[in-house]
């Protein structure tokens, strides 16, 4: 991998890996040693299947209280970051908060700028937030495709994790689903079923190659949700053939503002399906942005007041943001599942 990162590094670009939890099976199979220890991977392997992965038999789960057991997470780290690697996805550890720690403490001792990324979040147990905030990066959804449920479940986990983030810790609403999908998937000579219902694809994500299922006003929502809830910006489409719209969605310049100011928003106002989310931007007294959006199935009129964004007595100017222009507090009519997002600043 060494040249291929040296290359990303050269471009520019950050380089990550993906990693399952714990250690790998062939080197159970195979007895090897412990780097720096007497023990192997037999010594600190948990071969019990509650311990383990259901869905991706790889590894097996590492026992914490076994000598040896740090010092793999050391050595397999220290490989790591030697190659340069600057980003790791650590996945099946959330529910494992003692292997979350084991692979923190790994990473601090490498002195490496190495950003670590928690997954899944299918069931993540808000008690264990101080091991979690050992890491850059917590997932709080499942994985996240273009229906409008995958929406909904992040604007759930956006109410449940909200004012949980802190500098260097972000909440993590999953992948992007813009532009085309599945690429490594595609469609089977049968129409009638796909690769996935005749079991030629394990681990590979949801359905077959297609372009993005969102409409462009639930992509318009989708992106605002992320901007607002200082979610990471991980698009989960293929770059080279990305189409314009979601181009421009991506590169808005007000809505990286808003999601690099690393505040997750506020719920404000909740009624008749209507929400109102409010982020302050930080350092910036009387500035930030306003989200408001139709939750429901229909269109539906709402006669928004200043008082609703919860703003002092100062006058404010608004930038409506995907229309591009100045906007005033004013009745709308919102199709369903969508948004307005709003730039205000104290005058």
């Amino acid at each position: 991998l060494k040249p291929i990162i040296e290359r990303c590094h050269q471009l520019g670009l950050k380089f990550g890996v993906h990693l399952m939890r714990g250690i790998p099976r062939k080197a159970y199979e195979l007895d090897l040693p412990i780097k720096g220890t007497s023990y192997t991977a037999r010594d600190i392997a948990n071969t019990d299947p509650k311990g383990n992965c259901s869905w991706c038999q790889y590894c097996y789960a590492v026992d914490m209280s076994k000598p040896g057991a740090q010092q793999w997470y050391n050595g397999l780290i220290q490989h790591i970051a030697d190659m340069g690697v600057d980003f790791i996805k650590y996945d099946d550890i959330v529910p494992h908060p003692d292997e979350v720690k084991a692979v923190a403490k790994a990473i601090a001792k490498t002195q490496k700028p190495i950003i670590l990324s928690l997954s899944p979040g299918n069931t993540v147990d808000s008690d264990a937030i101080a091991f979690f905030r050992m890491a850059n990066m917590l997932r709080i959804t499942y994985d996240i495709w273009d229906e409008q449920k995958d929406i909904d479940a992040c604007f759930s986990a956006w109410r449940k994790w909200h004012g949980k983030e802190q500098p260097g810790f972000w909440i993590d609403m999953d992948m992007i689903p813009f532009g085309q999908l599945q690429l490594m998937s595609p469609p089977s000579e049968d129409d009638s079923k796909t690769p996935m219902d005749k079991g030629d694809i394990a681990l590979a994500g949801k359905g077959v190659n297609r372009w993005s299922q969102l409409s462009r006003t639930q992509m318009r929502t989708f992106i605002t949700m992320r901007a607002m809830a200082a979610s990471p910006l991980m698009v989960g489409g293929d770059l080279p053939t990305l189409d314009d719209f979601s181009l421009s969605l991506l590169t808005n310049s007000e809505m990286v503002a808003c999601n690099q100011n690393g505040v997750m928003g506020s719920l404000i106002y909740e009624k008749d399906g209507i929400e109102i989310w409010k982020v302050e931007k930080k350092d910036s007294a009387g500035e930030g942005w306003i989200g408001i959006f139709n939750r429901n199935d229909n269109e539906t009129s709402f006669n928004p007041t200043k008082n609703m964004f919860k703003l002092d007595d100062f006058s404010y100017t608004f930038f409506n943001i995907w229309n591009n222009k100045p906007s005033k507090i004013e009745k709308l009519e919102l199709e369903p599942h969508s948004c307005v997002f709003l730039h205000y600043n104290r005058e």
